[in-house]
Formats: C-alpha cells, sequence, structure tokens
C-alpha cells in the first residue's frame, strides 16, 4: 500500500522544477559504490563537480572509498538507519551483489519513499523489459516487482539502465562469452553470429552520470530526465558477436585461429544443459545458463539496439575502441580476475 496521496501531490509539487528553483540533480546516494560496477559509477559521477556523493556503507572504515565521497554508516536489520542516511537525497543510485540477501533492494526502495527521495536508479543493468529471456533466467520478476514497488509506493521515480552485459568482464570470464583467453579455447554457439549488445563499466558509469546531469525538467527542447520516469534508458558500447570478439582477441594478442581450440555447440542445447545441470545442484551452470539464453539464433532479446534504440547519443556517450577493451579484458585474464573474486567471497 502506498503512502497517501495528499502526502504523494505534496512531495511532488515540492521537488519538481517547476516549483523550485533548482532543475538539476545535487544529492545522489549509492549503494554498492566501491563494487565492481559502483567503483565505475562513482569514478564517473566524481567527474562533475556540481553532484553531491554519499556512499551508504555498512563499514565507514573502508579505505577504498575515493576522495570525494561522503560515507554513512546503515544499518539493514533496522532500516531508520537507511531512511536517515537518505534524507534529501535526489537520488538513489542500488548496485547489489548477487550474493546480497534478496529483500536488500526492497528495504532500500521502502527507505527512500520513506526519506522522499524523488528518484531510485534500481539494480538492473541488464537487458531491459525484454520480460521473455528474463523471465526464463529467472531474473525478470525480480526487478519488475522492484519496479512496481517503487511505483506503488508513488513516492519516487524509478529510471532503470539498460547497457547489457559488461564487456571486459564477460569476455574475461572463462566460458561467459563462450571464450577462455587463458585456455585459448572457443565455443561457438551455432556459428558465432549472434549479435549481442554489450557495454563497458566505463560506458555505465558515464551514462549514469550524463543521465543524472540532464536537466530534470526541459525549459529549451533539450533532452530532460522527466523523460525517462519509469522507463528504461538503452546504451550500448557494442553490438557484436563472437565471431568478432575473436576478430579482437586476435588483433590484441596477435594470434590466428589456428591458435585456439575450437568448437560449436547449439545454444539451445547449451542454455538446456545449463538449466538442467543448474536443477541438479550446479550453481556454476547458472552463469552459462544466463549468457547462453541471450545468444538463441534468430532472436534480438539482447540486440535491443534494434528493437528499442540508443539513447548513447543523448547521454553524449562516446563511440569506444572494441580492441582497447578488449585490451582490458585480456589483462583481466591474465590477472586471474574471477579467481581472485571467488576467493574474496
Amino acid at each position: 500500500m502506498g503512502f497517501p496521496i495528499e502526502f504523494r501531490t505534496n512531495r511532488i509539487l515540492s521537488y519538481y522544477p517547476a516549483m523550485t528553483q533548482s532543475n538539476h540533480i545535487r544529492n545522489i546516494a549509492i549503494v554498492g559504490a566501491t563494487g565492481q560496477l559502483g567503483k565505475h559509477l562513482s569514478a564517473a559521477l566524481l567527474k562533475n563537480p556540481t553532484f553531491n556523493i554519499t556512499a551508504l556503507t555498512r563499514n565507514t572504515d573502508n579505505p577504498s572509498f575515493p576522495p570525494g565521497i561522503t560515507a554513512i554508516a546503515v544499518d539493514y536489520s533496522q532500516t531508520s538507519t537507511l531512511s536517515s542516511a537518505l534524507k534529501d537525497q535526489d537520488v538513489l543510485i542500488i548496485t547489489l551483489s548477487v550474493t546480497a540477501p534478496p529483500d536488500t533492494q526492497s528495504k532500500l526502495i521502502h527507505a527512500a519513499a520513506e526519506a522522499c527521495v524523488p528518484w531510485i536508479l534500481p539494480n538492473e543493468y541488464g537487458y531491459g523489459s525484454d520480460t521473455g529471456a528474463s523471465d526464463e533466467v529467472g531474473m525478470g520478476q525480480p526487478k519488475k516487482a522492484a519496479r512496481e514497488l517503487i511505483e506503488e509506493l508513488g513516492i519516487s521515480s524509478w529510471v532503470g539502465i539498460a547497457s547489457g552485459f559488461w564487456y571486459e568482464y564477460s569476455l574475461s570470464g572463462p566460458g561467459l562469452y563462450g571464450i577462455d583467453i587463458a585456455k585459448r579455447e572457443v565455443t561457438f554457439f551455432d556459428e558465432g553470429s549472434q549479435r549481442v549488445n554489450t557495454s563497458t563499466w566505463a560506458q555505465v558509469g558515464r551514462a549514469v552520470a550524463g543521465l543524472l546531469a540532464l536537466p530534470v525538467e526541459s525549459q529549451g527542447g533539450e533532452t530532460a530526465l522527466i523523460e525517462y520516469r519509469n522507463r528504461f534508458v538503452f546504451v550500448s558500447s557494442f553490438a557484436i558477436n563472437q565471431r568478432e570478439m575473436l576478430d579482437s582477441l586476435n588483433r590484441v594478442l596477435k594470434l590466428k585461429d589456428e591458435d585456439w581450440d575450437v568448437t560449436r555447440v547449439s545454444a539451445k542445447d547449451r542454455f538446456e544443459d545449463a538449466r538442467k545441470r543448474l536443477a541438479g545442484g550446479n550453481r556454476m551452470a547458472y552463469a552459462y545458463m544466463l549468457y547462453t539464453r541471450y545468444f538463441l539464433p534468430g532472436e534480438d532479446a539482447a540486440l535491443y539496439e534494434k528493437t528499442k534504440g540508443l539513447d548513447n547519443e543523448r547521454l553524449s556517450l562516446p563511440v569506444e575502441d572494441l580492441d582497447e577493451a578488449t585490451k582490458t579484458a585480456v589483462g583481466m585474464a591474465e590477472d586471474g580476475y574471477f579467481a581472485k573474486l571467488a576467493y574474496s567471497r
């Protein structure tokens, strides 16, 4: 049940720029500011001196917070600490690890409503509103529930960031994109020609920073934040297939196809096999099920630039260099990024 209509109406009238002196976001709270994605969001936001950035954290002694970010300790078992930390914030950005308790986001959403935070960027960063594929991998309904909760409470508005899989992370991860850099192994899904939209961490950071730098309402025909109220922003670094990923790796590593152990598998069969192994208790099978689902041939579930269009230009995002992004992935693979990540957990 949402807040009383009188409260919601008064809050909207007191916030929206037509009724106030400011037409821009100033105060931004972020959850997961030093996480895999969060640190890139934080870095991009810090480049805008008009933003005041607050990190909600369980540990304010964390030395990894960069200068310019104010850390506030919160206790998720006492949600009053969340609403207190969110007081006077214009935006709440939520980035959560897959290991976070499942009720974490709903607690943050309720706290944002209690603190009258006008905007929430929920824990999205996937393929947006494609409920078919998302539901099949178990991601659609929880994300939809979070968006619906925001709307039901009636205080905040949400903006979802659809950015696809993270490119450098996914390419460096053994087998996620069907490529294992360390082992020099490639598994093409079918012909390796199915395209997906994918984004670098840096591009996602720029997208969020660019979005929040927009005027809340347009006063001269320019793009405004209000245009994205309760909808998705679609951004991307590359629309790419596995064949092009391997070509980029060959250029970066100065290799040829003959230097790789190349096999082919039906994407549909790989997906079904991973789903069966997951049901049998193999937790690692989920990653393969998730990725393979978006490479099913003849579908555009992961090619939203074709079905939805992109907001890159409206957010002034740069055109990125594929091989430079691939170099980052190679460095991560050679540095054992995933092994370190698993160890840290």
